[in-house]
């Protein structure tokens, strides 16, 4: 992981939230360069500031934070938004995850955790609980009744691919990655783009919740 200072912006309606969470970032390599009070006001920093990271509230009023991160998608900027919530719902997370979040986070979370959180998703890496990412997707998979089929598939994975993928799913970062199989982290980053393409998604956050409703992972 590149130890460069990290540009973010924090997202939040609650003043108090906003003056912790830039607290908690103070005396690390967390450069807070923006905060916003709503969606449209996030959205509206990210493209002219185009931080790494957005610390994202989920409910704030009139565009909340899911609709700005839909916004950030569409618009196709690069900056990395990490949902922060109260509320452990699944329906939250499905909503950030199909939204094209990198990450889901709560707010009693403690400094360690946020900045961790922080430092692997500008590195690359999806960020969710792998146990409450399978309890969603279970519930999805039985509200639908049906799984998406390999099919899918630009063209199958190859078996190191798989390996790449099994471990994405845990939501290590390109380095762990690599000390795992014995590549470097640049050799991870291209498997996993390939990975990505061949799923037809742009996110890992995005690789890995399609890679285990179609029964690739599990």
């Amino acid at each position: 992981m590149s130890k460069s200072e990290i540009s973010l912006v924090i997202a939040d309606d609650h003043p108090m939230v906003r003056a912790g969470l830039r607290s908690m970032l103070a005396a690390s390599r967390v450069n807070v360069v923006g905060e916003a009070s709503d969606g449209q006001s996030a959205l509206d920093m990210v493209r002219k500031l185009q931080p790494q990271v957005v610390l994202m509230d989920i409910r704030m009023p009139g565009m909340d934070g899911i609709q700005s991160l839909e916004a950030i998608r569409v618009a196709k900027l690069p900056t990395k938004v990490i949902m922060v919530t109260t509320y452990r719902s699944t329906s939250y997370l499905l909503r950030s995850l199909s939204a094209g979040a990198s990450g889901f986070v709560l707010k009693d979370i403690s400094r360690e955790e946020l900045l961790a959180a922080i430092y692997s998703v500008a590195d690359g890496a999806s960020l969710v609980d792998s146990q409450f990412l399978q309890d969603v997707l279970r519930s999805l998979e039985e509200s639908e009744g049906v799984k998406e089929a390999p099919s899918e598939m630009v063209e199958p994975l190859t078996a190191r691919e798989m390996d790449i993928l099994k471990l994405m799913v845990e939501g290590l970062t390109n380095q762990a990655i690599g000390d795992v199989l014995g590549l470097s982290a640049g050799t991870v980053k291209g498997y996993a783009q390939t990975v990505m393409h061949k799923l037809g998604t742009t996110d890992r956050t995005q690789a890995a919740v399609k890679a285990i409703r179609m029964g690739l992972v599990k």
